[in-house]
């Protein structure tokens, strides 16, 4: 049984009963203890549950939890920053990049150099470029309703990113499954990211290994639109490399940002 297929039952059996045991899921399950234990250690970073004492119980609207961006900014830091530095080298002078909300995806602007247009929906990115008034950097900032993550989603939002078209979209995913695709708890979220994937040359989701077998509420697109994926470990699950390229951080120095010619 997959991980994600796992991660599904254990979620459906809380979605039953407020609590359930190590044991009862390995052997409803079939697998090892210790693989209950790891898959439990995901769902609950992902906060689609809560780790208790012999097993886990179930968080209220388990699928629509949205951790604030406050909660994610200090989680797995060493993996996002090195992440996002992969990520820039993506990045050529000239373009015009999107960047949705996302504790990752803000690490990002730390490599952002000029000339570059940036189109986000990202308050806290929106304000990090603000401040560092890089020469050659112009940010589009979308309007729209805050979410709990900081970022502005919903129809206006949706509509903004609609009127343009862009070279490359970094986005953050609060789940990355091959299955069930990108997802995220928010609704609005959902359709805002969305309009960024149908707006953009190429989709590049970037998402630490914790994320891989995450299911959420809502859909914002099949795993088959994402051109590559950047994460700190390649999934064992052949059918992510049958349908995108994963992209991992080369050993040694981060990579640099692209210098301005």
């Amino acid at each position: 049984m997959l991980a994600a297929d796992r991660h599904a039952a254990i979620l459906a059996k809380l979605g039953v009963r407020r609590t359930v045991r190590v044991g009862e899921l390995a052997e409803a399950l079939g697998v090892s203890e210790m693989t209950i234990r790891r898959d439990i250690d995901v769902l609950d970073s992902a906060g689609a549950l809560r780790k208790v004492h012999g097993g886990a119980a179930s968080r209220t609207a388990l699928s629509a939890i949205e951790p604030g961006f406050g909660v994610n900014a200090d989680q797995r830091i060493e993996a996002k920053e090195s992440i996002a530095a992969t990520a820039a080298a993506l990045i050529q002078p000239g373009m015009t990049v999107a960047l949705t909300g996302g504790t990752t995806t803000y690490r990002l602007v730390e490599h952002i150099s000029g000339p570059l247009t940036i189109l986000t929906n990202s308050l806290p990115a929106a304000e990090k470029l603000h401040r560092a008034a890089t020469p050659g950097v112009t940010v589009l900032l979308t309007g729209g309703e805050r979410s709990p993550s900081e970022a502005l989603v919903g129809p206006i939002a949706a509509a903004t990113v609609r009127s343009f078209n862009v070279d490359l979209c970094f986005m953050g995913a609060h789940g990355v499954d091959a299955q069930a695709g990108i997802t995220t708890p928010n609704l609005a979220e959902a359709d805002t990211n969305l309009a960024f994937a149908e707006q953009c040359g190429r989709l590049i989701v970037l998402a630490d290994s914790t994320k891989f077998g995450t299911v959420s509420l809502a859909r914002i697109t099949g795993i088959e639109r994402v051109h590559c994926i950047v994460t700190d470990s390649e999934p064992d699950d052949p059918r992510y490399a049958r349908t995108t390229s994963i992209l991992t951080p080369p050993t040694g120095p981060s990579p640099k940002p692209q210098d301005t010619p």
